[in-house]
């Protein structure tokens, strides 16, 4: 019987039944030298898998990362990046060299400018500008390196969202906390490396591919958690079950897989999430016990436990991490400001966001900070595409305030894990329209996170459908940006 996963991978490889199931119809598909030069790099992926080492190509700067996701897309005029040139020229017409070519998912006819109904100030010793409606960011300017040079591809939420999280625009590939799970290996830690929190009225446009693994083994996608409720779905042990019963059908199951030296890799990730889920049945709970902290903690946070808020997932994340989950996931639905109503407009739907997510927001990195994780640990906090500096009027009603979706600039911030503290990088023109300076595309925000976590993005790849496919695609160049590390 194989000894080890290296040497089931390469005998599975070595199979008539393999070979066909991986070659499949296709041309390319067939071409044995193909096959038989990719067990070699499988073979040392699974060593890594197996917990053998880590793949980093270098010292990590950043141990974990947790991303806030604002999804819908916070307006970068209103919040990062103000803009005088719209309070000069509100209600006109835009330029109509802004428009030539353009496409929007919702503007029609000819659009006017929108200045920005909010005041800005300066904050900190670092004077970086912000929106008042941040007065929690604006206390912890001094730790934040502000991106207002972002730029993507996309300007329709899901495509966007999966853009983002996964890096590409399409279905089906693995998610970035997925990737990182793949490069860092398996610990045989008691949670997942890899958690996802979710608040606001709903899920992501683009579901939950956006934490998945896409073409890699199962056992490197997110798992969910809750604070309300059973922590992990489907995590408790049914009724009559004890955990000795358990335990013994678990070793059951793999003693029987483990008959088979090729059984594939789905079903040797299965028993993986299996076993984890065992693990997790005693550390979840544990982890997940808001009640456990203090009351100043509570307080700073803005967090209710035994309720459903975006509060108390920004203080799970800090102690998912303080217990060495490497990659955190939050999102949270509500950003979506088009002004169709007054549930996403900008007088109203966004203050009231701001309200939701600026405290917690700031209190994660605070918290972070006085526990001394802030350093091994990258904040960041964005959306997925940027907002017009023009005004959406949805079929001509002009009742509320709105801005449509806008690919060509956005802003987003990050702290800690390795990045400079009170700097600003990029800008964009005057009317906030294109990026100008120190533009930072999605996969280049890949790379970037990536290389902070010590690995070369060009190097860290999964062979797949004849490829050796990447986070940051194997077509277009992605650069990591140095300007922004400390």
């Amino acid at each position: 019987m194989p000894s080890d996963d290296s040497t089931i991978l390469h005998l599975e490889a070595a199979t008539r039944r393999r070979f066909l199931c991986d070659a499949g119809v296709s041309l390319g598909g067939v071409a044995l030298a193909s096959l038989l030069g990719s067990i070699g790099r499988a073979s040392a992926a699974s060593d890594d898998r197996a917990g053998f080492g880590p793949q980093q190509h270098f010292a990590p700067r950043a141990k974990s990362v947790i991303f806030i996701h604002c999804a819908g897309a916070p307006p970068q005029h209103d919040l990062f990046d103000l803009k005088p040139a719209l309070d000069r020229y509100n209600g006109q017409p835009c330029p109509d060299e802004y428009l030539k070519g353009e496409k929007f998912a919702f503007i029609k006819g000819h659009p006017t400018l929108l200045a920005s109904p909010f005041k800005f100030a300066r904050f900190g010793e670092s004077g970086i500008e912000l929106s008042t409606l941040l007065p929690g960011l604006g206390s912890i300017a001094d730790e934040i390196v502000l991106l207002r040079g972002m730029k993507t591809d996309q300007f329709n939420h899901a495509p966007a969202q999966l853009l983002m999280h996964t890096g590409e625009a399409r279905f089906g590939h693995p998610s970035m906390g997925a990737w990182l799970s793949y490069g860092l290996g398996s610990s045989k830690a008691q949670l997942p490396s890899f958690v996802v929190l979710v608040s606001g009225d709903k899920t992501p446009d683009a579901g939950k591919s956006v934490w998945g693994s896409g073409f890699l083994p199962g056992q490197f996608q997110g798992v969910q958690c809750r604070t309300v409720g059973e922590s992990v779905l489907y995590l408790d042990d049914p009724a009559g079950t004890t955990r000795a019963s358990r335990r013994a059908a678990l070793d059951a199951m793999r003693d029987l897989n483990a008959m088979s030296p090729f059984a594939d890799a789905s079903t040797r990730a299965r028993v993986e999430q299996f076993e984890m889920a065992y693990r997790m049945q005693m550390s979840v709970p544990e982890a997940t016990a808001l009640t456990d902290e203090s009351q100043e903690t509570i307080e700073l946070y803005g967090a209710t436990p035994g309720k459903a808020s975006f509060a108390n997932n920004c203080l799970l994340a800090r102690r998912l991490v303080e217990r060495g989950v490497r990659f955190v996931q939050l999102f949270d639905w509500g950003w979506d400001a088009h002004g169709t109503g007054p549930n996403d407009d900008l007088l109203n739907q966004l203050p009231k966001k701001c309200l939701e997510a600026d405290r917690p927001s700031a209190a994660l990195v605070l918290d972070l900070k006085r526990r001394g994780l802030l350093d091994e640990t990258l904040v960041i906090w964005g959306g997925e595409f940027g907002r017009t500096p023009m005004v959406e009027y949805r079929n001509g009603v002009k009742t509320h305030l709105g801005r449509d979706h806008h690919p060509h600039c956005f802003s987003m911030w990050m702290a800690g894990g390795g990045v400079k503290k009170g700097s600003v990088y990029g800008a964009t023109d005057e009317l906030g329209y294109f990026a100008t300076e120190g533009i930072v595309h999605v996969q280049d925000l890949h790379a970037t996170v990536l290389a902070l976590l010590g690995f070369d993005h060009q190097r860290l790849t999964y062979r797949h459908a004849g490829l050796d496919q990447r986070l940051t695609g194997v077509t277009k160049p992605s650069r990591v940006v140095h300007e922004i590390m400390a």
